[in-house]
């Protein structure tokens, strides 16, 4: 396994749920979806929920995203936004955070209105929490910025559906004006008295609290970890937001002593992924030898060749294969498939568990041909 963290699902199971189990037989295919609100979180950030009453297909599991096709400007953008609403509301919302030169967030937030329609896949997603209701369990969630999108879908999950259950956040922002559904988040502490923790962890805004005051580097989440009561033992450990926060927790946490496998994360963005797309095509060559792929998408095959060093990803859809897939950096898992024949190298992988890759998964956006023939299926 290509990367630098394994990604693992959580073991417990919730019975009001449709679970990861169930969606893997689901199509990847778009549905459209009215807007049905949209709400100001901060100065750069909104949220939006949809209109579902007349699809089931969009059941969900707290931690999964939705994967939008929208054109703008005369070019066809996708990308993947984690729902942080809970099953349990009977609401499917997103946050939308603007970034700097991101030409769907700025759409999203400047242009979006009430009652648009937009194209949007099921949800997907391995990155998720399933509590169960009899279990009284702890879980520690440390996020950065819009990462607490995901992790409040848990939250709220925990809180409603597992009584006995009790979930500390640690968040990390520049400043109060900053941090994405504040209130929202004071009002769940105050609903669920002594079972929601959170902790502010300001880089531009000294709240009087030197260990509150700065980045979450490695050293600082080791701290924070440290200052848990001993009576903790988390059954998990919930990470989400930028690369770098996520390398230094999930480091500080297994000097700590934890079990690996108790580590649950999601990439937001990876700063090493387009650099190291570009050495990758820098190697490739006009006069390699083609292989013969096949992809199985909703039991129809599409043959084509490719060299070895193309992605299959790009070369199916050139064949006209409608792969699904949303950011095409290893990040978001939607365009998962599995090798039936041949073999295939993954350039790089932040989204597969361990598992999944032994048993034959990749990510069609960073496998390459390794054999004369080879045969990937999307249904599996």
């Amino acid at each position: 396994m290509l990367g630098f963290f394994k990604k693992n699902k959580a073991d417990s199971t919730i019975g009001l749920m449709t679970t990861v189990a169930a969606q893997k037989g689901s199509k990847s295919r778009f549905h459209k979806l009215r807007v049905a609100d949209i709400r100001q979180e901060t100065e750069d950030c909104v949220s939006v929920s949809f209109d579902i009453s007349d699809t089931t297909a969009f059941n969900f599991v707290p931690g999964q995203y939705l994967t939008f096709k929208q054109e703008i400007n005369g070019e066809e953008l996708r990308r993947s936004y984690s729902i942080c609403s809970s099953p349990l509301e009977n609401e499917l919302r997103i946050a939308v955070k603007r970034v700097p030169e991101g030409r769907f967030s700025s759409w999203a937030t400047n242009d979006l209105k009430v009652n648009d329609v937009l194209e949007v896949m099921p949800p997907m997603g391995n990155f998720i929490l399933e509590p169960t209701p009899a279990q009284e369990e702890e879980y520690i969630g440390f996020a950065a910025g819009s990462g607490i999108t995901p992790l409040l879908s848990m939250i709220k999950t925990v809180l409603q559906h597992s009584p006995k259950s009790r979930f500390t956040l640690f968040y990390g922002n520049k400043k109060t004006a900053s941090i994405i559904f504040k209130n929202e988040l004071e009002d769940l502490k105050d609903k669920y008295l002594g079972r929601l923790d959170i902790h502010h962890v300001l880089s531009r805004e000294d709240q009087g609290n030197d260990l509150l005051f700065g980045r979450i580097d490695e050293a600082r989440a080791k701290s924070l970890i440290d200052k848990l009561p001993s009576s903790i033992l988390p059954a998990g450990y919930f990470l989400c937001g930028p690369e770098e926060m996520i390398h230094n927790v999930s480091d500080a946490i297994k000097n700590s002593g934890a079990d690996q496998k108790k580590i649950h994360f999601e990439l937001f963005s990876s700063d090493q992924a387009s650099s190291k797309l570009k050495e990758e095509k820098k190697e490739s060559s006009s006069k390699q030898n083609l292989s013969s792929v096949t992809v199985v998408l909703d039991g129809e095959k599409t043959h084509f060749e490719q060299k070895p060093n193309d992605f299959v990803l790009d070369a199916a859809l050139a064949a006209g294969a409608d792969i699904p897939y949303a950011c095409k950096g290893a990040v978001c898992c939607t365009c998962r498939a599995k090798v039936l024949e041949g073999d295939v190298e993954m350039s790089m992988n932040y989204s597969l568990t361990e598992e999944e890759v032994e048993e034959g998964y990749v990510l069609s956006c960073q496998s390459m041909p390794r054999s004369s023939n080879v045969v990937m299926s999307f249904d599996d």
